[in-house]
């Protein structure tokens, strides 16, 4: 079948958009209503009431959270927009990790009494690390207590963002009635009895002029500042017309000199269409953002191609899901057109692919389609190899897209089968996870047999546990969850080894001096070879490296993986006709567990970043919670009514915290921590 060339038209009016948030700031709600207004569903759904279009997992729904992004597609205006709806929680931000990575736009979802929450900031940073253009929306100010202006400024100071309001509230709490429209100059009032579908528009009053002219104001100076014959004009006192401050708008919001604010509440359906309207207006096309760049695999350099389906193909697999058991790969094609059928080339793991069909998704349905675009988000089957983070392209014209960040578990639990029918069922099923889910990690322990499966916290696994039992039907035993920690160095030492063994009736030698040295947190491993190449074989100093990197596999505190070292490998001893690989890499492995024992080992464990909201009658017992726990209090201060307590603790005395939290303050404080670092807490 000849493929369909088509223009590049529709790029203009395609919209790739994620919404992004803290827990339970309405994102899902949001989406709710953007689907149904769209006609995309015929009725709304509600997170509350488990059913939400986008949440379709069952632990999604009856947990109340979203779990793993869902992706869908829906019509407004002239536009085609793909949203992904991402999770809250910090237990799975890969998962808005992956999404931001392939992106155009993103809607930053803030409760209207909260303002800016900690995973609220996580997102937005990690969004800034992928230079994704953004928009925001302040829900729920039909909550008692909400403040769209503090909600503004909580924004400026913690986001170091600068929000620009297109539209303000038209009363706060229980006096929401309706939202003004900056730009147009109108009052949008909602219909309830249809759900918000329909709204009605008046002329601003006298009085609401008055009352709205200083955020009128900041609009048109925005405007104006992008635009020297616009700030003519509007320093003359000429009229701008709504088309002309969009355009000068839209420009600022692109580079990322100004993020739109728009207001209301998702759940009262109150301001969505103006949310709609601005993602078509402010946010970008596939063209108008940097084309993705890579690495040719052959020569090592930077490379790209035009986001154009005339261009060869470049795609990155951004996710794998398990559909009734069957592997589905959702890919972001950056250039280039697939049609079902084809063979690709995955240039990440050097093997060729067929797609086989592909669809377009709509959260837990598929609808099947012939080919895709440059642009264009899409499912495939058939693809056995593919994992996250892999680039598909053209063989005679390859290029490697950056992969998508690592994440080191910080928890892990004990898992054994029930029976031994059960015992490599599980290994297959285990396998399945660690291909969807790249912040799993699984190890089987040689001496009790139990197989240790780690991830990003207690709800994580949990989740996994669940999704084992409904879709294989496995169900087995597990301990208590556990702590995963990490080792390091915290001084410098040398040491030398030798190995010196007869092995199938060949003598092998090896003598290895290395060193190892403290590296700042978070810098990884690194090997370095300060002997002379020329007169070592290459296949030495390739065994002594391996030997190396091994012996960082476990260190000499408790057996966990060694992190943040620098290992110098300075000289090597040899032996006419004796030595070998197999010796250099043993003496290396020995002379690295001398040398790190003489290093100051240090054991780092995961340190999470504690945010505890409460009435400043129980901060006396939150902090003295904090305390027995081993926190260390970075911040104490007031917002909304609330003292909030702010914390680095260690992850081990935190199991069960919410629990003895509630205790503590009768339930009236609110919890969430987020994953900082491995460390030794001071």
């Amino acid at each position: 079948m000849s493929k369909k060339k088509p223009s590049g038209k529709y790029l203009s009016t395609l919209r790739n958009i994620g919404i992004i948030a803290h827990i339970d700031a309405g994102k899902t709600t949001l989406t709710e209503r953007i689907l149904y207004y769209s006609g995309r569903i015929h009725r709304i759904g509600e997170v509350h009431e488990g059913t939400a279009t986008m949440d379709y997992m069952p632990e999604e729904q009856e947990r109340g959270i979203t779990i793993t992004s869902a992706v869908t597609t829906c019509p407004w205006r002239d536009c085609l927009v793909n949203i992904i709806d991402t999770p809250g929680h910090v237990d799975f931000t890969i998962e808005v990790e992956r999404s931001l990575r392939v992106l155009d736009g993103a809607v930053g979802v803030f409760c209207g009494v909260s303002g800016v929450q900690p995973q609220s900031e996580t997102v937005w940073r990690q969004s800034e690390h992928y230079r994704v253009p953004k928009i925001a929306f302040v829900n729920k100010l039909d909550r008692p207590g909400a403040d769209f202006s503090a909600v503004l400024e909580s924004i400026t100071t913690r986001l170091r963002a600068k929000p620009l309001a297109l539209t303000v509230p038209d009363g706060e709490g229980p006096e929401l009635r309706g939202i003004f429209d900056l730009i147009d100059e109108k009052r949008l009032v909602f219909d309830q009895a249809d759900q918000g579908v329909e709204f009605a528009v008046f002329d601003w009053t006298e009085e609401e002029r008055a009352h709205l002219a200083p955020w009128r104001e900041k609009v048109l100076e925005a405007a104006a500042e992008e635009d020297d014959a616009l700030m003519e004009r509007y320093l003359s006192g000429e009229v701008l017309a709504p088309a002309e401050i969009r355009a000068a708008l839209r420009k600022a919001t692109l580079g990322m000199r100004l993020v739109p604010v728009l207001a209301g509440s998702a759940l009262k359906n109150v301001g969505v269409q103006p949310v709609m309207d601005a993602i078509c207006h402010y946010l970008p096309g596939p063209a108008e953002v940097p084309p993705a760049e890579g690495l040719d695999p052959v020569t090592k350099r930077r490379k790209s191609f035009p986001v154009s389906p005339d261009a060869p193909l470049s795609a990155l697999a951004f996710k794998v899901s398990l559909d009734s058991g069957r592997k589905l790969v959702l890919m972001r094609l950056y250039s280039g057109m697939l049609q079902a059928g084809d063979t690709v080339y995955n240039s990440t793991q050097g093997v060729r692919e067929r797609v086989a069909r592909l669809f377009k998704l709509h959260a837990g349905r598929k609808e099947q389609v012939e080919q895709a675009l440059a642009g264009e988000i899409v499912a495939a089957a058939g693809m056995k190899d593919a994992r996250t983070g892999d680039t598909l392209c053209q063989e005679n014209d390859p290029v490697v897209l950056e992969r998508i960040g690592d994440y080191r578990p910080v928890i892990s639990v004990a898992i054994e089968p029930r029976n031994s029918e059960e015992s490599g069922k599980l290994d297959e099923v285990l396998e399945k996870y660690l291909m969807e889910d790249p912040t799993l990690a699984v190890k089987r322990d040689e001496e009790t047999g139990q197989v240790v499966l780690s991830g990003m916290g207690e709800l994580h696994l949990e989740v996994i546990l669940e999704r084992m039992s409904r879709e294989f039907g496995l169900a087995p035993r597990s301990g208590k969850p556990q702590v995963v920690y990490q080792e390091t160095v915290g001084g410098r030492a040398e040491a030398f080894e030798e190995f010196h063994r007869e092995l199938g009736e060949v003598m092998h030698y090896g003598g290895v001096r290395l060193s190892v040295e403290p590296l700042t947190r978070d810098s990884g491993r690194d090997v370095v070879l300060e002997v002379d190449g020329q007169t070592c074989p290459a296949a030495w100093l390739e065994a002594v490296v391996e030997g190396v990197s091994d012996g960082l596999q476990s260190g000499v505190i408790k057996g966990y993986p060694v992190q943040d070292v620098r290992v110098r490998v300075l000289d090597l001893a040899r032996r006419e006709g004796e030595s070998s690989p197999a010796g250099y890499r043993m003496a290396a492995a020995m002379a690295l567990k001398k040398a790190l024992a003489g290093a100051q080992p240090l054991l780092l464990e995961p340190i999470m970043w504690v945010e505890i909201g409460v009435p400043d009658d129980f901060v006396g017992e939150v902090v003295g919670l904090l305390g027995a726990k081993g926190a260390k209090i970075e911040n104490l201060f007031d917002r909304a009514g609330q003292k909030v307590i702010q914390a680095l603790a260690p992850l081990s005395p935190l199991f069960g915290f919410s629990t003895d939290l509630r205790s503590a303050t009768q339930g009236r404080a609110g919890f969430v921590m987020k994953f900082s670092r491995f460390d030794v807490l001071d």
